[in-house]
């Protein structure tokens, strides 16, 4: 992120909770028992509450309170007692006064959800930084792909291109040149779809505009980072890619190859899927799960065969599936991003959604001997 640091830093109640009085001498900071934080002896507490909005840095809210006819000891013991109990954000101002206010303001809940979620005390700043600065490629057509992109966007990930996988093809094996392109390696770095106005919608046209370029930087290894279809010419290599959709072998293989973590995420037949979440050389592949399935049913590969470069139409994958499964998807890739907590319940395994239940269930795909992909070294 341009310009920002952790360099200044002002106390601030931690954000997204709510301050509520138990009786005259407990406060509680948040509402949920799952978050709150209660806190007694804080008879007289209530205008240093109120001066812990981030603007001011420590010896300004004690000055402030003084102003208030609050004691500069009561302040600090309150000031004390409040971080002790991990009740106050150390506000980043530098971080965020660099973004401009319209994009503050909309990354606020972004921001609170992230540093409740992982447990951080800096209102968002460290998840903000690695967002902003992060490459997302979403691979693949319609509503899914653009609504995880969506997704991802408002979050305050920094640069997000969608490129088409597939499009509803005719007979079998007879899917258009432009298809079996992009289903080889995607094409172009637009977000595209901005019909849906509002925030989101104007950066997605905005990068559009621009020819949805992805930031100049790639990992080690030169040509390795091009999809085979554009090699010396495309975009760089993202931080992550979502397939959305059947991948066909060149995106597979040039997804391995770089070493690039991606996530695999359907919505069909009335099924969402999301999942395995591909550690290149550290979990199961996208292979290994066709050699699974092959193993479990002769017949697979076949069906594999006729159904690339294919999808129903109309697709069955209403409004809400699509919507669940998008936020799904965009929640285990923020968390790659984030690099929060422990493994994906992704990772060897896929996440699935089957109508009319709308309950999600795992299923555990290991990696598979026969693929080889435990031999590739890991980016």
């Amino acid at each position: 992120m341009p310009g920002g640091t952790l360099r200044s830093v002002r106390p601030a109640l931690k954000a997204g909770l709510l301050p509520v009085w138990r009786d005259r001498e407990t406060v509680q900071i948040g509402i949920d028992p799952r978050r709150a934080i209660a806190l007694t002896g804080m008879a007289g507490a209530a205008p240093v509450l109120a001066l812990l909005d981030g603007s001011r840095d420590r010896a300004e809210v004690i000055a402030a309170a003084l102003a208030l006819g609050v004691p500069e000891r009561v302040t600090d013991r309150i000031l004390t007692v409040l971080a002790v109990a991990g009740a106050l954000d150390d506000y980043p101002a530098a971080a965020l006064g660099s973004l401009m206010p319209g994009r503050r303001q909309r990354l606020g809940a972004e921001l609170a959800a992230a540093a409740l979620a992982r447990g951080h005390s800096d209102a968002g700043a460290t998840a903000l930084a690695r967002r902003d600065a992060a490459s997302v490629r979403v691979f693949g057509p319609g509503r899914l792909a653009t609504a995880i992109a969506d997704i991802l966007t408002t979050s305050g990930v920094g640069h997000v291109a969608i490129a088409d996988l597939v499009r509803r093809a005719g007979p079998p094996g007879r899917a258009p040149a432009a298809v079996r392109r992009a289903a080889q390696g995607g094409h172009g770095g637009k977000h595209g779809g901005g019909r849906d106005g509002g925030p989101a919608g104007r950066e997605r046209d905005a990068q559009r505009r621009s020819g949805g370029q992805l930031p100049a930087r790639s990992r080690p290894g030169g040509g390795r980072g091009q999809p085979p279809a554009a090699a010396g010419a495309g975009p760089p290599v993202p931080d992550l890619a979502i397939v959305a959709g059947r991948a066909g072998p060149g995106l597979r293989g040039w997804l391995m190859r770089a070493g690039v973590p991606h996530l695999a995420v359907a919505a069909e037949e009335a099924i969402g899927v999301v999942g395995p979440l591909v550690r290149p050389g550290q979990t199961a592949c996208l292979r290994c799960l066709d050699i699974t399935r092959a193993s479990r049913d002769p017949a697979w590969p076949l069906i594999l065969a006729q159904v690339a470069g294919r999808t129903a139409e109309p697709p069955a994958c209403d409004a809400a599936l699509a919507a669940a499964v998008a936020a799904h998807a965009a929640a285990q890739a923020l968390a790659v991003l984030d690099r929060a907590g422990p493994a994906s319940p992704a990772e060897n395994g896929t996440l699935e959604l089957v109508l009319p239940s709308w309950q999600w269930r795992r299923r555990s795909w290991p990696q598979s001997p026969r693929c080889g992909c435990r031999r590739r070294p890991a980016a």
